[in-house]
């Protein structure tokens, strides 16, 4: 057997390594897998028992090889060849090896081998108490500090990283003690020094997050009962166990689905990777300790790997094999290269498994209707849910109502109790409540509508607190170009309106007008169309709302016509999902982390795919395992079950390709990546569909009538009038695969792709958020979790490399608010590469989104940047936003016409980093409403 393994492994690799495997060493770093390294450490050990005579050389080499090539082959197996093994791992494979063959005294001088060296390990970094500084533990006792373990705990951070000083970093945090501080204290010194440094080096972040790892490890291991403290590698023999320990400990105190013991927890013990808790930036992990990791009585019981875990084992719990599914789960979410949306996280794998992001209604026109949709709003908040309401059926100010035969006080009074509803379901703590308001723009309280947000008026027609958004039917914008009038009617005369678009909406709408001019129509109202649009943009620009969005292209390029009407979009305006008086939309979205598939080449196709096969299958799962809150929520997800794959890491993408977000290659890159998630995904879907059957409404769809997203713009295009539809439709791939492929195996999901905002995942994988240009190159943000100073790591890398990068710089970006435009002695190519948002013209960013939609079923989350608003920037950006054909647009950012003096006295002022506006759909600038 030993000389077919080794045959085998010669011939596959044909040398003494192992590609695909690499090992992890003691002190953190990587090297490649090497199997001769193993033949020689086996063979030590029998020559210890044997000793070194010739005679026993040739048989001592042939049995270490046989073993090693036995070892080589577990390893190869367990991790598909390819994977990351720690080198405690391989030794204790070598003492089984020798067990299993017999070979115990060979064995038993391993084992000695193996204590002594550790011995002598622990002698080169022995405890060293420091002369005069003392650290009060958790039981009172107080200890004198233990410089050598600081002393290994920074160095062990500042492994891999180059623009870093761990002595100096310790030094200073050694001037800022005091003798017993506290434990907690401790770690809290230690951690404040290096996010000091941040701005100076982008290195310093990574390095502050493993510096954090120490007082998480302390806090979940103690919670556990497994260790008081530990080192990174002591993670290597704790994270197997600490998960076990974590899932019992979760399931013991309710936290937990008792299913979750029902997995082989070994084996996902074994699968978890402890170096990747080096992959995290200080705010990602932050982030994920406040808001993410489970707790019992304020402790948390979750390491990182055990809560990407943990999600992973909730998503796989209806598979066939559970466990593999996990681990096939968990590489995806742990490496980055996809993460979950944060209901998803939150939830996963817990007694309540709300996993879905998104929730949309429709609001019916009476009492008992209305205030059930208050009731499911609360409901559906309480469990981390954004929603989207549609208001448009309900009656508007001064419409007749029969029941009473009094006036209707219109949908403002309603909507204040919205407003107040979502204050008071702060979703457990964890985040403010979340909700969009829709109406379309011939409701007769539109007016009033897109003033709710306004600071000034009658404070009880105000909603301070939520979010609200223009349903545009494209017959009013046809009007604002042609300079014509628009009629204003309540729905309660004009019915079915609501559920028309195109050609029918057009025909019934001029019928409404009709009756009005007759007399047959009495409570209406004709205004400009322009002058409305004009209020729309203005009040846009003011208060950040309403949104503006476009009922027609998103109906006429549903996937869905046939099953209903898509009332609204959501929270952040990505998702179109048709809705009912008994159907609550749900959708579960997930992205990609696009800068983590590329190669030097570009764009890595192939792992694209591989990443998302997985990603549909998480998703799709997400629907039988969620927990739904309302009835006609799970009524709706279970017939139609959509999705919403987007992507996050597009800016971080461009830096790395050396692309200016401002130009032409840039809008390529985005149709280009685009366009390979909408063939992979849509084939994903199919894929399930054949393994697990089409869904419910499938038939009818335009799925089942073979078209997809990028053929679906020739019905938007039908319905407009010429010259009023400008839409790049190219394509580079070959779609009969996947044409074939629906035609043969359907559809498993209704709907697979959204662009949702992305910004707390996106801080926790470390890129920028979804599709977003950057904001300003060296800033502070601020979320629930502090205020955290972010410098673009591509900029320091790329001005490091041509010598620039210095105090100086430094200076500079503070002092120009994180723009590189106005320092002269940045080069032109880099001032492109690294414009901020306000920068960047938004045709750009219109345009970018334009060729992503053409592959999109449902919509992006797309904010626009006008550093100097006026009403005619706003009206040809608008304007070209539907001309493209885009679905919706998101929040409309502007700057300040003033900047505060700058100052180059040495107070303090120049030190100051600017932060980043507010810029979320729940007045956070961290928009994790959805994500």
């Amino acid at each position: 057997m030993s000389s077919t393994v080794t045959a085998t492994r010669e011939s596959r690799h044909g040398s003494s390594a192992a590609p695909g495997l690499r090992v992890i060493r003691r002190d953190g770093s990587v090297a490649e897998f090497n199997v001769e390294k193993i033949v020689v450490a086996i063979g030590k050990a029998f020559l210890a028992v044997e000793g070194d005579s010739a005679s026993q050389s040739n048989r001592i080499h042939e049995r270490s090889r046989e073993l090693a090539a036995g070892i080589e082959e577990i390893f190869h197996r367990r991790l598909a060849g390819q994977g990351t093994v720690h080198i405690e791992d391989i030794q204790d494979q070598v003492e089984l090896a020798l067990m299993r063959s017999g070979e115990h005294r060979v064995a038993r001088a391993y084992v000695l081998y193996r204590e002594e060296h550790a011995r002598q390990r622990q002698a080169r970094t022995p405890d060293e108490p420091h002369p005069s500084l003392s650290v009060t533990y958790a039981d009172g006792e107080r200890r004198p500090l233990d410089l050598g373990r600081l002393r290994a705990l920074v160095r062990q951070a500042c492994e891999g990283l180059e623009d870093v000083d761990g002595e100096s970093l310790l030094d200073e945090t050694l001037r800022n003690l005091y003798d017993g501080i506290p434990e907690r204290e401790l770690s809290t010194a230690l951690i404040m020094t290096a996010r000091s440094r941040i701005e100076k080096s982008p290195d310093y972040s990574p390095l502050t997050a493993r510096l954090l790892m120490d007082p998480i490890r302390r806090e979940a291991l103690r919670v556990l009962g497994l260790a008081e403290q530990a080192s990174h590698e002591d993670m290597v023999e704790l994270y197997p166990r600490a998960l076990s320990a974590a899932i019992e400990f979760g399931i013991r105190h309710e936290r937990l689905n008792p299913a979750l013991a029902e997995f082989d927890l070994d084996a996902l013990g074994q699968a978890l990777q402890p170096t990747r808790d080096a992959a995290f930036s200080f705010l990602g992990l932050q982030t994920l300790y406040d808001r993410y990791f489970l707790h019992h009585d304020e402790q948390r019981f979750e390491l990182p790997q055990v809560f990407f875990m943990r999600v992973a084992m909730g998503l796989a719990l209806q598979e066939d094999k559970p466990t593999e599914r996990a681990i096939e789960f968990y590489e995806l979410l742990s490496s980055f290269d996809y993460m979950a949306s944060t209901p998803t996280l939150f939830n996963s794998g817990t007694l309540h498994s709300q996993l879905s992001s998104c929730y949309l209604t429709t609001v019916p026109d009476d009492l008992e209707g209305i205030y059930g949709a208050l009731r499911d709003n609360a409901m559906l908040s309480k469990w981390a849910g954004g929603l989207g309401n549609d208001w448009t059926p309900v009656r508007s100010l001064g419409a007749h109502i029969k029941g009473t035969n009094g006036r209707s006080q219109g949908i403002v009074p309603f909507l204040k109790v919205v407003n107040d509803t979502a204050v008071a379901v702060n979703q457990g703590g964890k985040r403010k409540g979340a909700v969009c308001a829709y109406l379309e723009s011939w409701h007769l309280d539109i007016e009033e509508f897109i003033e709710l947000r306004k600071n000034t008026g009658d404070d009880r027609r105000r909603t301070h607190d939520m979010n609200t958004a223009n349903w545009i039917p494209d017959l009013f914008m046809e009007r604002v170009f042609d300079e014509r009038e628009w009629t204003l009617f309540s729905p309660s005369d004009v019915p079915d309106l609501h559920d028309l678009y195109g050609q029918a909406f057009r025909e019934r709408y001029e019928h409404y007008e009709q009756l009005a001019e007759s007399g047959e129509i009495e409570n209406y109202k004709r205004v400009p169309a322009r002058d409305l649009w004009r209020r729309m943009l203005s009040m846009l620009f003011e208060t950040g709302h309403p949104w503006i969005t476009f009922k027609d292209a998103c109906n006429l390029r549903s996937p869905q016509q046939h099953a209903g009407v898509v009332h609204s979009s959501n929270l952040c305006t990505e998702i179109t999902l048709n809705t009912s008086d008994d159907e609550i939309a749900v959708c579960n979205l997930g992205s990609i982390n696009l800068v983590q598939h590329l190669d030097d080449q570009g764009l890595d196709t192939e792992k694209l795919a591989r990443t998302v096969k997985t990603a549909v299958r998480m998703l799709d799962n997400v629907i039988d395992i969620n927990y739904y809150a309302v009835p006609g929520a799970k009524r709706s997800n279970a017939r139609h079950r959509p999705i919403g794959l987007g992507l996050m890491g597009f800016q971080d993408a461009l830096h790395k390709r050396k692309l200016a977000y401002a130009s032409e290659e840039a809008v390529q890159f985005a149709d280009e990546v685009m366009e390979h998630i909408s063939y992979h995904a849509i084939g994903a879907s199919s894929d399930l569909a054949a393994e697990r059957g089409t869904y419910e409404s499938y038939a009818g769809s335009l799925w089942d009538q073979g078209i997809l997203p990028i053929d679906s713009i020739e019905n938007l295009r039908d319905a407009r009038p010429e010259g009023y539809l400008e839409v790049d439709t190219s394509a580079s791939l070959d779609w009969t695969p996947v044409r074939e492929k629906l035609r043969r195996q359907g559809m498993r999901n209704s709907n697979v792709m959204a662009i949702a905002p992305t910004a707390t995942i996106a801080n926790i994988v470390g890129v920028s958020a979804s599709i977003e240009p950057t904001y300003q190159n060296l800033f502070v943000k601020s979320n629930l979790s502090g205020e955290f100073t972010i410098v673009n790591p591509w900029l320091v890398r790329a001005l490091k490399e041509r010598g620039l990068w210095d105090e100086v710089m430094v200076n500079d970006l503070k002092y120009y608010d994180g723009s590189v435009a106005p320092i002269d002695r940045i080069p032109d190519d880099l001032k492109a590469q690294y414009a901020t948002a306000f920068e960047v013209e938004p045709r750009w960013l219109v345009e970018a989104a334009a060729r992503r939609q053409k592959w999109l079923d449902q919509a992006q989350s797309l904010n626009l940047y006008i550093a100097e608003p006026d009403g005619r920037k706003l009206d040809v950006t608008y304007r070209m936003a539907w001309l493209r054909g885009l679905k919706t647009t998101y929040y409309l950012r502007s700057q300040g016409a003033t900047q505060a003096e700058k100052s180059t006295m040495h107070d303090g002022a120049l030190n100051a980093v600017s932060s980043q506006p507010q810029a979320c759909a729940i007045d956070d600038p961290d928009c994790e409403a959805c994500q």
